[in-house]
């Protein structure tokens, strides 16, 4: 059975990361020393591919875990504007508009809300409509970095099963090639007795 043709046919997690070979038995794998090369050089390839997603999906975790204070913060702030009623005094309050820059403002009462969507788009949003829309994004990004830290999970655990892979299969390779120089020896005749030291 050849590394490919399972890898055709392999089971993969929820997100469509396929599981790594486990190799039980290294006969599976290779019947020959003459495999084991390309087996080896196929099972390094695969770890290179898991460690790629592992990085890949490190950051995306990364920018998920900046970006979910953030949704929470205007969440909060939306539910806050919800609150107010339409008599009341308007609120002075001090925002931020860069990470050093900050600037003084009055909030009479209001029934919408302006959101970055991103790309330098800004949309007005009637405040319930905003507090559904925040809401959604938060799940959203809260179920996207569950998924990401089940995939850092999955990922590290395919990636020792092939380097578990790798030691039997290059295990096996020594086992073999003492074999051939034992038989190789037997063979030979006694005209190399080793004799022990000492």
């Amino acid at each position: 059975m050849s590394a490919k043709k399972q890898s055709k046919d392999a089971a993969t997690n929820p997100r469509g990361i396929p599981y790594a070979p486990f190799v039980d038995k290294v006969e599976d794998y290779v019947s020959s020393r003459a495999e084991v090369d390309g087996t080896m050089k196929s099972f390094q390839e695969m770890i290179s591919k898991y460690q790629f997603m592992e990085v890949n999906t490190q950051r995306r975790g990364a920018g998920l875990q900046d970006k979910i204070p953030d949704i929470q913060k205007t969440l909060d702030t939306v539910q806050f504007l919800k609150t107010r009623k339409p008599d009341s005094d308007p609120i002075e309050t001090t925002f931020e508009l860069n990470d050093t820059l900050y600037a003084k403002a009055h909030i009479p009462p209001t029934d919408e809300v302006y959101l970055w969507l991103g790309a330098n788009v800004m949309l007005a949003y009637p405040i319930p409509e905003a507090e559904t829309l925040l809401e959604g994004k938060l799940a959203a990004a809260k179920q996207n970095l569950a998924n990401c830290e089940e995939d850092l999970d999955f990922l590290r655990e395919q990636i020792t099963t092939l380097e578990v892979a790798t030691a039997r299969v290059y295990n096996w390779d020594v086992t073999q090639k003492r074999k051939e120089k034992a038989e190789q020896d037997d063979d030979g005749g006694d005209e190399k007795k080793i004799l022990p030291n000492g």
